[in-house]
């Protein structure tokens, strides 16, 4: 398995990253404690295929954002709803949008349509994309340094450890899309 992780999981981090990835940051951040991965690399990795990702939804709102919400209604009150937040708040949200869980893909979409510029959107990403990975890989790194505080050489339970926090990352999903297919229906 550590043969695993250290060839495999810059790549698993990359591809995670791509998505909403807290939970495979906080991994990536408990294998780099464990030896296995590289801190720095793991805030780079994440950075730039976060960074990817969110620039290429903002050109998708901005080049196709009208078109594809008159075919899907369905989407209109919850773009409309950040899109009236985001005339407000506009730094703020553009840094923010990867700390507002289940906003991460909508929200750069949006800021694509809002007409908000690229430089401008390109530096706030950035920014806001080395942040988000250093909290989360970094919180993974600590978690792992606290946990060895506190029962001492946890390499027998490392992969337990590494199952539980892909297990909260799974509940943690199915909860906000059970909460937001419960607050549709109501």
């Amino acid at each position: 398995m550590e043969h695993f992780i250290q060839t495999y999981g810059y790549l698993a981090l990359l591809i995670g990253a791509l998505a909403e990835g807290e939970t495979i940051l906080i991994l990536a951040g408990f294998a780099a404690h464990r030896g296995y991965l590289a801190l720095p690399l793991v805030i780079i990795i994440g950075a730039a295929a976060t960074t990817l990702c969110d620039q290429f939804l903002y050109f998708m709102g901005k080049f196709y954002g009208q078109a594809f919400l008159e075919k899907r209604p369905h989407l209109k009150a919850r773009t409309d709803s950040f899109r009236m937040r985001l005339q407000e708040y506009q730094n703020l949200l553009i840094v923010g949008f990867r700390f507002m869980y289940g906003m991460r893909i909508v929200a750069p979409f949006v800021i694509g349509m809002s007409g908000i510029g690229i430089q401008r959107f390109a530096v706030l990403n950035i920014f806001s994309a080395l942040l988000w990975t250093s909290l989360f890989g970094s919180g993974g790194y600590f978690f792992g340094t606290a946990l060895e505080l506190v029962i001492g050489d946890i390499r027998q339970y490392e992969f337990t450890l590494m199952g539980g926090i892909v297990l909260l990352g799974v509940l943690a999903w199915a909860f906000h899309f059970y909460r937001t297919g419960r607050l549709k229906r109501t």
